[in-house]
């Protein structure tokens, strides 16, 4: 077998992207006016542009000026997910509009070239690789019109366009120019290789639909707090990352972008998490957004439905189980960061925390008000009683860690929180369950951590029962209600942490050197930890340094407002998945946590604290 190619001398940074989505998929586009990664028809099917993990070699599309070095400045067209990148040279200036548009039979990409000013010399570059970089299409050109047809076994992509395209080297390629006022559309859309081409779509009437789509769903947004612009980008990101057809929310759009540039942590983010979706659900809710968060309870009972003793911690974006992970040795990763990995092995993980995520949102879904389902009480009954005879156990735990399973405290935790959220939803809800039994459950499971999670020589909870380490889960005792903030043991944990696990005062998840997850050592700071030291400081009356914690944080989005997983201190750049649920539904709660400390509102829900 050949080597993989090299990956590009300079990549793009992972902030350089923006991400444009159409709620079945989604792709990235670069500064450069490059998508260098595209998934065809759904977030988890193979690309037809990898260049972000390898070379253009692998599927890129470019549209941009001849000039080098052109000025470069975009936006996000204002509550869309329309994205305006605009190039300004010696000759004049010049827009690229790009979008994906909803609701169309196909799913399509739209890009727009719109002169601005002067007569612009542009050139375009069209490379088709299906199959993660691996097939190269049969190309024709159309019958019905000006453009091309590019086909390989179950794919087929369409171009339609009035610029003067041609092949050149394996790739679609065009020279053209623009002057004020003038536009020229290129249309992609993609279709079953075995079906006929998608029929015509007129770019300026799509344009135009697609602005009223989002602008309408972005109107009805409720978080009417100081930090506006920014809540409201993160849940178009969201929102962007959710799977119409089923109700479904993946992590993020991407693969194996890497925690550590050159490292081995590089994973599959395209399925849904209960973990990540239960959190996008209740950002929803708050926010205002409750058809997501019906048509996401309508998908988890769809993809648990069965014994709670199978119940994964991830699915597919239709409910699928089988995530085989496996290896692609054709792409060499970005910045040279292998393996590039296609499926993921955690979903056969234990990790009991997922129980008591999906058991909060859905507490959150009945207190809010959403009608809930014949089966949904049955549902959870089923979870609590199987969960009664599993919370004991050890598992992988939040951080997914490949080293063996553990009593992790943090685990524990919301497996209380599960029993917590099913007394209350029974209590609050006139719902029939055996509360006796529960309330004795939760009782026990409390006292289990305090006796053997807590460390009263380090005055902190630790990471699991019996070690010596810390954890940044732990900073959500206080968030989920297990304890107040200002319990002197949540005062020692946040002390703790902030002693062993700031960098640059940014908050690592732990110490990889020091926790055996399985891996080799080395990662950036996890960006949620971060906020969730901000949302305690808040809690414990410290105003001033989670108002300035949360500030440094939103300060990393890049310029279109999106994060990463991670963020490297050190190497000052966004590493990780991109852009990541988690990350988003993190930096909701704590603007919302600051928006309802400052007005005094009291939050949707409020946990008890026993």
């Amino acid at each position: 077998m050949q080597p993989p190619p090299q990956p590009e001398p300079n990549p793009a940074l992972i902030e350089d992207y923006a991400l444009i989505g159409d709620c079945r998929t989604a792709a990235l586009v670069g500064r450069s006016g490059a998508i260098d990664w595209l998934c065809w028809p759904r977030f988890d099917s193979p690309s037809v542009f990898a260049a972000l993990l390898g070379t253009s070699a692998h599927g890129r599309w470019l549209i941009a000026p001849d000039d080098p070095a052109p000025e470069i400045r975009r936006s996000y067209r204002d509550g869309t997910l329309v994205l305006e990148t605009v190039f300004t040279t010696a000759e004049g200036e010049v827009a690229l509009i790009d979008f994906m548009a909803p609701d169309q039979p196909e799913s399509t990409v739209v890009r727009i070239v719109e002169g601005r000013r002067g007569r612009v010399a542009m050139r375009m570059e069209l490379v088709l690789r299906f199959d993660y970089g691996t097939v190269v299409p049969w190309v024709t050109r159309l019958h019905d019109g000006p453009g091309m047809r590019a086909i390989a076994g179950p794919d087929m992509v369409v171009l339609r366009t009035t610029a003067p395209i041609h092949g050149r080297d394996l790739t679609t390629v065009a020279d053209f120019a623009v002057t004020e006022g003038q536009c020229v559309p290129f249309v992609l859309s993609h279709a079953p290789g075995h079906g006929v081409p998608p029929a015509a779509l007129d770019a300026a009437a799509a344009l135009a639909a697609t602005e009223a789509y989002w602008a309408a769903w972005s109107a009805m947004c409720r978080y009417d707090g100081a930090h506006a612009a920014i809540v409201r980008r993160s849940l178009v990101t969201l929102k962007a990352l959710t799977y119409a057809p089923t109700g479904g929310i993946v992590a993020a759009p991407t693969t194996s972008l890497p925690e550590q540039i050159g490292g081995p942590r590089n994973w599959d983010y395209r399925y849904c998490w209960l973990r990540d979706a239960a959190l996008a659900l209740m950002a929803f809710m708050r926010a205002g957004y409750y058809d997501e968060a019906r048509a996401w309870r309508d998908w988890l009972h769809r993809s648990v439905a069965g014994s709670p003793a199978q119940m994964r911690i991830m699915y597919g974006l239709a409910g699928e189980r089988r995530l085989a992970e496996w290896e692609i040795d054709t792409l060499p990763g970005y910045c040279g960061s292998r393996p590039v990995r296609v499926g993921n092995g955690a979903a056969d993980q234990l990790q009991l925390d997922v129980f008591g995520e999906v058991m909060e949102a859905l507490y959150y879904a009945r207190a809010g008000g959403l009608a809930a389902t014949p089966d949904s009480w049955n549902l959870q009954t089923n979870m609590v009683d199987h969960l009664e005879g599993i919370w004991h156990l050890p598992d992988e735990g939040i951080w997914e860690v490949r080293g063996g399973r553990q009593h992790f405290t943090f685990s524990k935790v919301m497996a209380w929180l599960a029993v917590d959220c099913a007394i209350r939803s029974a209590e609050e809800f006139d719902l029939v369950a055996p509360l006796d039994r529960w309330r004795a459950l939760r009782a026990r499971i409390h006292a289990t951590v305090c006796e053997q999670g807590f460390d009263a020589g380090r005055n902190s909870f630790m990471q699991s029962f019996g070690s010596p380490h810390l954890d940044a889960s732990l900073l959500q005792l206080s968030l989920v209600g297990f304890l107040p903030a200002d319990d002197p043991r949540m005062l020692g944990t946040v002390a703790a942490i902030e002693h062993d696990l700031l960098r640059d005062g940014f908050v690592l998840r732990y110490d990889s050197h020091a926790t055996e997850d399985g891996l080799p050592p080395g990662e950036g700071a996890f960006l949620p930890c971060s906020f969730w030291l901000a949302d305690n400081y808040i809690l414990q009356g410290r105003q001033t340094e989670g108002r300035a914690l949360f500030e440094r944080l939103v300060g990393l989005c890049n310029d279109v407002g999106l994060l990463a997983e991670e963020y490297d201190p050190v190497g000052g750049r966004q590493l990780g998945n991109f852009p990541q649920a988690f990350t988003h539904t993190a930096l909701i709660a704590t603007a919302m946590r600051l928006r309802d400390h400052a007005t005094g509102q009291v939050p949707m829900v409020a946990l008890a604290t026993p």
